[in-house]
Protein backbone atom coordinates (compact mmCIF):
# COMPACT_ATOMS: atom_id res chain seq x y z
CA UNK A 1 0.00 0.00 0.00
CA UNK A 2 1.44 3.24 -1.03
CA UNK A 3 1.53 5.62 2.31
CA UNK A 4 1.02 9.28 0.93
CA UNK A 5 1.40 12.85 2.63
CA UNK A 6 -1.08 15.36 1.97
CA UNK A 7 0.25 18.90 2.22
CA UNK A 8 -2.99 21.04 3.15
CA UNK A 9 -4.37 24.59 2.30
CA UNK A 10 -4.33 26.66 5.12
CA UNK A 11 -7.70 27.66 4.75
CA UNK A 12 -10.90 25.88 5.59
CA UNK A 13 -12.83 26.16 2.11
CA UNK A 14 -9.77 25.34 0.70
CA UNK A 15 -9.34 22.06 2.69
CA UNK A 16 -13.29 21.14 2.19
CA UNK A 17 -12.44 21.73 -1.77
CA UNK A 18 -9.37 18.96 -1.57
CA UNK A 19 -12.12 16.40 -0.58
CA UNK A 20 -12.42 14.39 -3.84
CA UNK A 21 -8.99 15.02 -4.48
CA UNK A 22 -8.23 12.61 -0.77
CA UNK A 23 -11.20 10.32 -2.55
CA UNK A 24 -9.79 9.67 -5.12
CA UNK A 25 -6.35 8.32 -3.53
CA UNK A 26 -7.56 6.72 -1.02
CA UNK A 27 -10.30 4.47 -3.47
CA UNK A 28 -6.89 3.43 -5.56
CA UNK A 29 -5.59 1.86 -2.18
CA UNK A 30 -3.44 5.13 -0.78
CA UNK A 31 -2.79 5.33 2.17
CA UNK A 32 -3.76 8.87 3.34
CA UNK A 33 -2.05 10.92 6.09
CA UNK A 34 -2.76 14.66 6.02
CA UNK A 35 -0.60 17.19 7.31
CA UNK A 36 -2.27 20.69 8.24
CA UNK A 37 -2.41 23.44 10.18
CA UNK A 38 -4.16 23.45 13.47
CA UNK A 39 -7.34 25.57 12.68
CA UNK A 40 -7.62 22.87 9.42
CA UNK A 41 -7.54 19.81 10.73
CA UNK A 42 -10.89 18.97 12.42
CA UNK A 43 -11.96 19.54 8.50
CA UNK A 44 -9.68 16.43 8.15
CA UNK A 45 -10.99 14.41 10.16
CA UNK A 46 -14.56 15.10 9.11
CA UNK A 47 -13.41 12.81 5.85
CA UNK A 48 -13.35 9.12 6.53
CA UNK A 49 -10.65 8.27 4.13
CA UNK A 50 -8.04 10.11 6.32
CA UNK A 51 -6.58 7.73 7.96
CA UNK A 52 -4.33 10.19 9.83
CA UNK A 53 -3.81 13.88 10.54
CA UNK A 54 -0.55 15.71 11.48
CA UNK A 55 -0.90 18.97 12.69
CA UNK A 56 2.18 21.05 11.53
CA UNK A 57 3.37 23.32 14.42
CA UNK A 58 4.29 26.59 11.84
CA UNK A 59 2.93 30.00 12.57
CA UNK A 60 1.81 32.18 9.13
CA UNK A 61 4.29 33.18 6.77
CA UNK A 62 7.67 32.66 7.20
CA UNK A 63 9.80 29.78 6.27
CA UNK A 64 10.77 28.82 9.68
CA UNK A 65 13.70 26.61 8.69
CA UNK A 66 14.19 24.89 12.22
CA UNK A 67 10.62 23.59 12.36
CA UNK A 68 10.48 22.43 8.97
CA UNK A 69 13.91 20.82 9.83
CA UNK A 70 12.40 19.20 12.87
CA UNK A 71 9.12 18.01 11.41
CA UNK A 72 10.97 16.64 8.38
CA UNK A 73 12.98 14.32 10.78
CA UNK A 74 9.95 12.85 12.64
CA UNK A 75 7.99 11.85 9.58
CA UNK A 76 11.41 11.06 7.59
CA UNK A 77 10.82 6.73 6.02
CA UNK A 78 6.99 7.14 6.78
CA UNK A 79 5.62 8.11 3.10
CA UNK A 80 6.52 7.16 -0.59
CA UNK A 81 4.34 10.01 -2.05
CA UNK A 82 3.74 13.88 -1.27
CA UNK A 83 0.70 15.72 -2.93
CA UNK A 84 1.02 19.07 -2.01
CA UNK A 85 -1.89 20.96 -2.70
CA UNK A 86 -1.00 24.86 -1.88
CA UNK A 87 1.52 26.66 -5.07
CA UNK A 88 3.83 27.95 -2.38
CA UNK A 89 7.04 27.73 -1.75
CA UNK A 90 7.15 26.69 1.93
CA UNK A 91 4.45 24.29 1.22
CA UNK A 92 7.01 21.74 -0.71
CA UNK A 93 9.85 21.96 1.93
CA UNK A 94 8.78 19.67 4.52
CA UNK A 95 7.72 16.67 1.54
CA UNK A 96 11.53 17.99 0.51
CA UNK A 97 13.25 17.98 3.78
CA UNK A 98 11.77 14.21 4.43
CA UNK A 99 12.97 12.78 1.75
CA UNK A 100 9.64 11.71 0.31
CA UNK A 101 10.38 10.05 -3.13
CA UNK A 102 7.77 11.30 -5.04
CA UNK A 103 6.42 14.79 -4.53
CA UNK A 104 3.59 16.27 -6.73
CA UNK A 105 2.26 19.89 -6.60
CA UNK A 106 1.82 22.60 -9.70
CA UNK A 107 4.51 24.67 -11.14
CA UNK A 108 5.39 28.46 -8.51
CA UNK A 109 7.03 30.32 -6.13
CA UNK A 110 10.62 28.92 -7.39
CA UNK A 111 9.84 25.36 -6.12
CA UNK A 112 10.87 23.70 -9.08
CA UNK A 113 13.33 21.34 -7.92
CA UNK A 114 11.48 20.42 -4.77
CA UNK A 115 8.53 18.65 -6.99
CA UNK A 116 9.40 15.05 -8.57
CA UNK A 117 6.34 15.22 -10.37
CA UNK A 118 5.19 18.75 -11.70
CA UNK A 119 1.40 20.36 -13.23
CA UNK A 120 1.21 23.14 -15.25
CA UNK A 121 -0.36 25.81 -13.29
CA UNK A 122 -3.33 27.76 -15.44
CA UNK A 123 -2.41 30.75 -17.41
CA UNK A 124 -2.15 34.12 -15.93
CA UNK A 125 -5.58 35.54 -15.28
CA UNK A 126 -7.36 32.00 -15.32
CA UNK A 127 -9.25 30.45 -12.28
CA UNK A 128 -10.14 27.48 -13.17
CA UNK A 129 -12.94 25.61 -10.62
CA UNK A 130 -10.65 24.90 -7.73
CA UNK A 131 -12.12 21.24 -6.62
CA UNK A 132 -10.89 20.33 -10.09
CA UNK A 133 -7.62 22.08 -9.92
CA UNK A 134 -6.94 20.28 -6.67
CA UNK A 135 -8.19 16.63 -7.96
CA UNK A 136 -6.02 16.80 -11.05
CA UNK A 137 -2.86 16.36 -8.58
CA UNK A 138 -3.96 12.67 -8.83
CA UNK A 139 -2.87 12.58 -12.16
CA UNK A 140 -6.35 11.17 -13.19
CA UNK A 141 -8.78 12.98 -15.97
CA UNK A 142 -12.27 13.88 -15.71
CA UNK A 143 -12.08 15.46 -12.18
CA UNK A 144 -14.50 18.62 -12.68
CA UNK A 145 -17.75 16.48 -11.86
CA UNK A 146 -16.52 15.56 -8.21
CA UNK A 147 -18.47 17.05 -5.14
CA UNK A 148 -16.87 17.48 -1.70
CA UNK A 149 -17.95 15.40 1.02
CA UNK A 150 -18.15 15.61 4.64
CA UNK A 151 -18.91 12.99 7.72
CA UNK A 152 -19.02 13.31 11.35
CA UNK A 153 -19.98 10.81 14.10
CA UNK A 154 -23.56 11.44 14.91
CA UNK A 155 -22.37 11.35 18.88
CA UNK A 156 -19.88 14.27 18.03
CA UNK A 157 -22.66 16.24 16.71
CA UNK A 158 -24.90 15.13 19.43
CA UNK A 159 -22.36 16.35 21.90
CA UNK A 160 -21.71 19.93 19.61
CA UNK A 161 -25.82 20.31 19.92
CA UNK A 162 -26.31 19.57 23.50
CA UNK A 163 -23.53 22.23 24.28
CA UNK A 164 -24.73 24.98 22.57
CA UNK A 165 -28.52 23.89 23.54
CA UNK A 166 -29.94 23.38 19.99
CA UNK A 167 -32.00 20.68 18.46
CA UNK A 168 -31.55 19.13 14.80
CA UNK A 169 -33.07 20.49 12.33
CA UNK A 170 -34.63 23.26 14.27
CA UNK A 171 -32.33 26.70 13.50
CA UNK A 172 -31.14 27.97 10.68
CA UNK A 173 -27.38 29.21 10.58
CA UNK A 174 -25.96 32.22 9.12
CA UNK A 175 -22.19 32.63 8.41
CA UNK A 176 -21.11 36.22 7.35
CA UNK A 177 -17.43 36.54 7.53
CA UNK A 178 -15.35 36.39 4.40
CA UNK A 179 -11.87 36.59 5.19
CA UNK A 180 -10.80 38.01 2.20
CA UNK A 181 -12.87 41.25 2.92
CA UNK A 182 -15.39 43.51 2.66
CA UNK A 183 -16.73 43.06 -0.89
CA UNK A 184 -17.37 39.59 -0.07
CA UNK A 185 -19.64 40.10 2.75
CA UNK A 186 -23.17 40.84 2.15
CA UNK A 187 -24.51 43.77 4.12
CA UNK A 188 -25.13 43.21 8.18
CA UNK A 189 -28.23 45.10 7.77
CA UNK A 190 -29.52 42.51 4.84
CA UNK A 191 -28.75 39.77 7.36
CA UNK A 192 -30.63 41.12 10.24
CA UNK A 193 -33.47 41.81 7.85
CA UNK A 194 -33.38 38.21 6.64
CA UNK A 195 -33.42 36.57 10.29
CA UNK A 196 -36.39 38.93 11.24
CA UNK A 197 -38.31 37.23 8.36
CA UNK A 198 -37.57 33.73 9.43
CA UNK A 199 -39.44 31.62 11.51
CA UNK A 200 -37.06 29.18 13.82
CA UNK A 201 -34.17 31.03 15.67
CA UNK A 202 -31.18 31.93 13.33
CA UNK A 203 -27.08 30.97 14.57
CA UNK A 204 -24.39 33.06 13.83
CA UNK A 205 -21.16 31.41 13.52
CA UNK A 206 -18.02 32.87 12.77
CA UNK A 207 -14.13 33.38 14.17
CA UNK A 208 -13.59 35.53 17.12
CA UNK A 209 -12.64 38.39 14.80
CA UNK A 210 -16.16 38.22 13.21
CA UNK A 211 -18.18 38.82 16.80
CA UNK A 212 -18.79 42.28 16.07
CA UNK A 213 -20.01 41.57 12.93
CA UNK A 214 -22.69 39.18 14.06
CA UNK A 215 -23.57 41.14 16.93
CA UNK A 216 -24.37 44.06 14.70
CA UNK A 217 -26.27 41.52 12.80
CA UNK A 218 -28.01 40.39 16.17
CA UNK A 219 -28.10 42.58 18.43
CA UNK A 220 -31.27 44.62 16.55
CA UNK A 221 -32.84 41.19 15.81
CA UNK A 222 -33.27 40.45 19.23
CA UNK A 223 -34.80 43.99 20.74
CA UNK A 224 -37.94 42.84 18.30
CA UNK A 225 -37.59 38.96 18.92
CA UNK A 226 -35.52 37.94 22.31
CA UNK A 227 -33.14 35.49 21.82
CA UNK A 228 -34.32 34.79 17.64
CA UNK A 229 -30.29 35.71 17.21
CA UNK A 230 -27.76 33.69 19.04
CA UNK A 231 -24.29 34.97 18.49
CA UNK A 232 -21.49 31.98 18.69
CA UNK A 233 -18.75 33.70 16.83
CA UNK A 234 -15.87 32.71 18.54
CA UNK A 235 -17.68 30.44 20.93
CA UNK A 236 -17.54 27.80 19.37
CA UNK A 237 -14.45 25.41 18.14
CA UNK A 238 -14.08 24.49 15.06
CA UNK A 239 -15.60 20.47 15.36
CA UNK A 240 -18.57 22.17 17.18
CA UNK A 241 -19.16 24.29 14.38
CA UNK A 242 -19.59 21.73 11.70
CA UNK A 243 -21.65 19.44 14.07
CA UNK A 244 -23.81 23.18 14.00
CA UNK A 245 -24.05 23.59 10.38
CA UNK A 246 -24.32 19.14 10.02
CA UNK A 247 -27.35 19.39 11.61
CA UNK A 248 -28.74 22.54 10.63
CA UNK A 249 -32.19 23.64 8.47
CA UNK A 250 -30.30 25.64 6.24
CA UNK A 251 -27.44 27.93 5.73
CA UNK A 252 -26.82 31.40 4.48
CA UNK A 253 -23.51 32.46 4.07
CA UNK A 254 -21.16 34.90 1.99
CA UNK A 255 -18.14 33.01 -0.45
CA UNK A 256 -16.55 31.67 2.25
CA UNK A 257 -14.79 28.56 4.03
CA UNK A 258 -18.19 27.89 5.99
CA UNK A 259 -19.98 27.94 2.90
CA UNK A 260 -17.77 25.01 1.61
CA UNK A 261 -18.08 23.56 4.80
CA UNK A 262 -22.11 23.44 4.69
CA UNK A 263 -21.99 22.06 0.93
CA UNK A 264 -19.33 19.66 2.36
CA UNK A 265 -22.57 17.90 4.61
CA UNK A 266 -25.10 18.49 1.50
CA UNK A 267 -27.54 20.78 3.68
CA UNK A 268 -29.55 23.17 2.11
CA UNK A 269 -28.37 26.58 1.80
CA UNK A 270 -27.74 30.07 -0.23
CA UNK A 271 -24.57 31.62 -1.24
CA UNK A 272 -24.33 34.64 -2.04
CA UNK A 273 -21.26 35.96 -4.73
CA UNK A 274 -19.96 39.53 -4.84
CA UNK A 275 -16.56 40.29 -6.21
CA UNK A 276 -16.07 36.95 -6.59
CA UNK A 277 -17.19 34.02 -8.77
CA UNK A 278 -19.36 30.40 -8.23
CA UNK A 279 -17.68 29.10 -11.52
CA UNK A 280 -14.34 29.57 -9.69
CA UNK A 281 -15.56 28.23 -6.16
CA UNK A 282 -19.04 27.34 -6.52
CA UNK A 283 -20.37 25.47 -3.10
CA UNK A 284 -20.59 22.22 -5.06
CA UNK A 285 -23.64 20.58 -3.29
CA UNK A 286 -27.15 20.06 -5.18
CA UNK A 287 -29.28 21.69 -2.36
CA UNK A 288 -27.09 25.07 -3.10
CA UNK A 289 -29.15 27.95 -4.64
CA UNK A 290 -26.17 30.62 -5.50
CA UNK A 291 -27.01 35.00 -5.75
CA UNK A 292 -24.97 36.54 -7.96
CA UNK A 293 -26.09 39.51 -10.06
CA UNK A 294 -23.21 39.22 -12.55
CA UNK A 295 -25.20 36.08 -13.91
CA UNK A 296 -28.73 37.38 -12.83
CA UNK A 297 -31.05 37.61 -15.80
CA UNK A 298 -33.56 40.05 -14.14
CA UNK A 299 -31.08 42.11 -12.55
CA UNK A 300 -31.37 45.14 -14.91
CA UNK A 301 -28.60 46.88 -16.65
CA UNK A 302 -26.05 44.11 -16.26
CA UNK A 303 -23.92 44.28 -13.54
CA UNK A 304 -20.50 44.34 -15.99
CA UNK A 305 -17.99 44.79 -13.06
CA UNK A 306 -18.14 41.38 -11.19
CA UNK A 307 -16.25 39.63 -10.40
CA UNK A 308 -13.42 41.54 -9.61
CA UNK A 309 -11.57 39.82 -7.10
CA UNK A 310 -10.35 42.71 -4.95
CA UNK A 311 -11.10 43.27 -0.90
CA UNK A 312 -12.59 45.95 -1.46
CA UNK A 313 -14.92 47.81 -3.96
CA UNK A 314 -13.02 49.52 -6.72
CA UNK A 315 -16.18 51.59 -7.32
CA UNK A 316 -16.86 52.39 -4.14
CA UNK A 317 -20.66 51.03 -4.15
CA UNK A 318 -20.38 47.36 -3.70
CA UNK A 319 -23.73 46.60 -5.88
CA UNK A 320 -23.18 43.43 -6.30
CA UNK A 321 -24.04 42.51 -2.71
CA UNK A 322 -25.82 45.71 -1.56
CA UNK A 323 -28.06 45.49 -4.43
CA UNK A 324 -28.92 41.92 -2.96
CA UNK A 325 -32.30 42.00 -1.20
CA UNK A 326 -33.26 39.88 1.83
CA UNK A 327 -36.34 39.20 0.24
CA UNK A 328 -34.54 37.22 -2.86
CA UNK A 329 -32.56 35.07 -0.24
CA UNK A 330 -35.66 34.30 1.79
CA UNK A 331 -37.39 32.99 -1.24
CA UNK A 332 -34.92 31.03 -2.05
CA UNK A 333 -34.71 29.39 1.46
CA UNK A 334 -38.93 28.56 0.58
Amino acid sequence: MKRALIVAPQWIGDAVMTEPLLRRLAARGEQLTVGALPWVAPVYRAMPQVADVIEFPFAHGGLQWRERWRMASQIRGRFDVSYICPNSLKSALLPFLAGIPTRVGYVGEARFGLLTQRLKNPAKGQRPPMVAFYSALSGETDVAADRPQLQLAAQEVDAALRALNLTRLGYHVFAPGAEYGDAKRWPAAHFAALAEQLDLPVVLLGSGKEATLCAAIADPVNVQRPGHCINLAGKTTLVQALGVISACKSTVSNDSGLMHVAAGFGVAQVAIFGSSSPLHTPPLNALAKVVWLKSDADYQPPLMCAPCFQRVCPLGHTRCLNDVLPSRVRALLA
